[in-house]
């Protein structure tokens, strides 16, 4: 426990320490924001900042700190490490510049800021990479709460129905003006989501349990280690836990909110600080289950369902895995809606009319439903789906990284900040892809070197292209 207590304390330092640093570099202002200046009553309109900080948690708390950090838990003590030191800098760094940058740029959604600063052609495939993403988001954030509503209500209502439920959920967030579900269901949904997360870490102080320390040893404690290493497997699978591309999806949404830049400290950075310190609390709770009952079971459902009532009783059970619901339901709503957003700003298509929306939004259902088929039909459906998704939402991040770097160099600021996040991220999905089953399923020397190339092409790509940019500057 004085591992998990210290990652606990450096948690909460990263966010008054390094996240003022990282406001300081990019020097926020009290110019207009988006919200007072193109209010349209939808998507554009000032929030109270306490909902919008809400908001932003709960758009990207989804299945990722709670289900990712208990797959990670399995690799041992390495998964405290890299959701500390990924979640201060670089999660949050991430996030803290995808929402400023779009603030800066009258609401941009992501694409259309990552095209702005790594060109056209990135920006378009930019664009259905990330609608495919959240297509993906969509259908995984879906099946993972039915499974766990499906566990509670046994024999009653099946996860067919839930499923089905929640849909018509989605449906409704995504067509309507952002104050009428979102701003009202979210605070409820996150005294839910707190109460978990108090509940579970007030348990592992009072139960006390035998955790491994930092001071043992940092090695792979999966059962699958030989074919599943820590580098990359691991910094994949807890995905949202640490950094995700998805975040910064999320971030222009609340972009369109805020009233002053000042308050994406706390939104950005401070939201993601809390996602870590979650992911956290799930890899402590589920590395005391595997102490107990082994490596085998790998149906994060079914460990946190025996977890919560194990520790927290029937009732308090209830209450947790609602919290654990909640979670990626109002990722998936926001998924669909930031979908929505990326493909009007690409058609230019107002949305102030409902049936604008509907034209965007009704293929994207189609297709996510199509996923969900899948997902239902094939034992493995949803492990599969989830896999890629981790894949492509690490990516995200990877191209936003490298954006957020070359703005950093272009306004002269410390880039390092992102240079170095971008090309550990660059190694991890390069090495993944290479090396995952779902991907070429190389040897691990083979995809450690594919992983080291591309390490050192991007590197020379980036000073290449800042030598350039400086003697642009010089001419001029």
């Amino acid at each position: 426990m004085k591992t998990f207590t210290l990652c606990l304390l450096i948690l909460i330092l990263g966010y008054f320490i390094y996240g003022r640093f990282i406001q300081r570099i990019f020097n926020p202002d009290h110019r207009k924001t988006p919200a007072i200046l193109k209010n349209d009553g939808v998507d554009f309109m000032v929030l109270p900042g306490w909902k919008i900080f809400m908001i932003q948690f709960l758009n990207i708390a989804g299945l990722g700190p709670i289900f990712g950090a208990i797959m990670g838990a399995k690799f041992g003590i390495a998964s405290y490490i890299w959701i500390v030191l990924g979640s201060i800098f670089a999660g949050a760094v991430h996030d803290y510049f995808a929402g400023m940058l779009s603030i800066r740029h009258e609401g941009e959604t992501l694409p259309d800021i990552i095209g702005r600063y790594l060109g056209l052609a990135t920006k378009q495939v930019m664009r259905v990479f990330t609608v495919l993403l959240m297509i993906l988001v969509g259908a995984v954030f879906v099946a993972g709460p039915a499974g766990l509503l499906g566990e509670f209500s046994k024999d009653i209502i099946d996860v067919p129905i839930w499923i089905i439920i929640i849909f018509i959920y989605y449906i409704f967030a995504t067509l309507l003006p952002i104050d009428k579900i979102i701003g009202k269901v979210y605070p409820i949904f996150a005294i839910a989501l707190m109460f978990m997360a108090v509940g579970i870490v007030v348990m592992l102080y009072i139960t006390n349990p035998v955790l491994p320390e930092l001071w043992d040893g940092v090695y792979n404690t999966h059962p699958s280690a030989m074919t599943l290493p820590i580098f990359p497997i691991m910094f994949v699978s807890i995905a949202c836990g640490a950094i995700s591309g998805f975040h910064a999806t999320q971030s222009p949404m609340m972009a369109r909110c805020m009233k002053s830049e000042f308050q994406g400290r706390p939104v950005f950075y401070g939201a993601m600080i809390v996602e870590g310190i979650v992911a956290l609390i799930w890899a402590a709770a589920a590395t005391y289950f595997f102490h107990q009952n082994g490596m085998e079971e790998s149906n994060a459902s079914v460990i946190v369902n025996a977890i919560t009532r194990e520790w927290l009783g029937t009732a308090g059970a209830v209450l947790a895995v609602l919290g654990v619901i909640f979670a990626p339901v109002t990722s998936g709503d926001t998924a669909f809606r930031s979908a929505r957003l990326i493909v009007a700003d690409l058609l230019k298509l107002d949305q102030k009319k409902i049936k604008n929306r509907l034209y965007i939004s009704v293929p994207l259902f189609i297709a996510a439903i199509g996923l969900l088929l899948y997902s239902l039909g094939d034992k493995d459906g949803f492990n599969m789906i989830w896999r890629y998704f981790a894949w492509s939402n690490q990516t995200l991040a990877v191209f936003t990284l490298w954006a957020i770097t070359v703005y950093l160099a272009l306004e002269r600021k410390l880039y390092w900040v992102t240079f170095i996040p971008a090309l550990l991220m660059t190694a991890v999905c390069i090495t993944y892809i290479c090396i995952a089953p779902e991907g070429f399923g190389w040897s691990l020397q083979i995809s450690y070197g594919v992983g080291a190339v591309a390490v050192i092409i991007a590197v020379i790509w980036f000073y290449l292209w800042k030598v350039k940019m400086n003697n642009k500057c010089l001419k001029g």
